[in-house]
């Protein structure tokens, strides 16, 4: 397991993100809500391997990330992170690679401030900038007064349930959320669902990567990603035998996955 050595200062949190240095691509590897870094050890370990600068962080109010001072998780303050972790660590153009909500803020990120990456990877996570049907507009308004109904000692249980399909990955990611306050988790619902901004005929400005679980059953990610691979004509990299948290329910073959797409990328 990587432990996270670098310190950025922002308002209203502390992050925490490591930063191998060196010469090789960067890959800005952004996990998703109710996780941390640590989905992507596996995942880390090879790009190092394979000569990339894989750099790894704690989103604000995440893993060793604490938010203080009564600050909330937000989707801009979220933005301005990753810009300023990607300024600290003097990063050329790095690719961006996130997971779920990771996924929506490395989307945004890219959508803003286009020339700031050399490539997109998404990794389980809708299109922000897709078409909705009727019903997924109304689930996505939806998503967060559900989820508020649920007791908070039951939230970890049951989005750990649906994340994952080995039981292995499923106690890891239960135990990861048992650690966040109910409100945060809320608050990263809310702000995953204010990145989704759908522009017809909008089509990712840097070279586009997607990965997807096979048994992925988590909103409208499977036919969402589905639809992007279609309309901006990529591989979709679907992985067989994984849920919503890919890298945990079969990390060999994700890894395997996202090599191929950042060699290309890179190459």
């Amino acid at each position: 397991m990587v432990k996270l050595a670098g310190v950025l200062e922002r308002p209203g949190a502390q992050l925490q993100y490591e930063d191998p240095g060196g010469d090789g691509p960067a890959v800005v590897l952004t996990h998703g809500a109710g996780m941390d870094h640590t989905m992507f050890a596996a995942q880390a370990d090879a790009l190092r391997a394979a000569g990339f600068r894989p750099v790894l962080w704690d989103l604000r109010g995440h893993g060793g990330s604490p938010l203080r001072d009564g600050a909330r998780f937000t989707a801009s303050d979220a933005l301005d992170d990753l810009g300023e972790l990607i300024e600290a660590c003097a990063l050329d153009r790095p690719v961006l690679v996130g997971h779920s909500l990771g996924g929506n803020l490395a989307q945004a990120f890219v959508r803003r401030w286009p020339e700031a990456a050399s490539g997109l990877v998404v990794i389980d996570s809708t299109w922000n900038a897709g078409p909705l049907t009727a019903v997924e507009r109304f689930a996505l308004r939806l998503a967060a007064p559900l989820l508020g109904l649920i007791p908070a000692a039951r939230l970890p249980g049951l989005m750990a349930r649906a994340s994952a399909v080995r039981p292995e990955a499923v106690d890891e990611i239960e135990a990861l959320f048992a650690r966040m306050p109910k409100r945060t988790f809320l608050d990263l619902w809310r702000a995953t669902a204010s990145f989704v901004e759908p522009e017809a005929g909008y089509r990712t400005p840097v070279p586009l990567g997607l990965i997807r679980g096979a048994q992925d059953a988590t909103g409208n990610i499977a036919s969402a990603m589905s639809r992007w691979a279609l309309a901006e004509g990529v591989r979709e990299h679907v992985i067989e035998g994984a849920g919503h948290v890919v890298t945990l329910d079969e990390p060999a073959a994700s890894t395997t996955a996202l090599l191929s797409i950042l060699e290309e990328m890179t190459s």
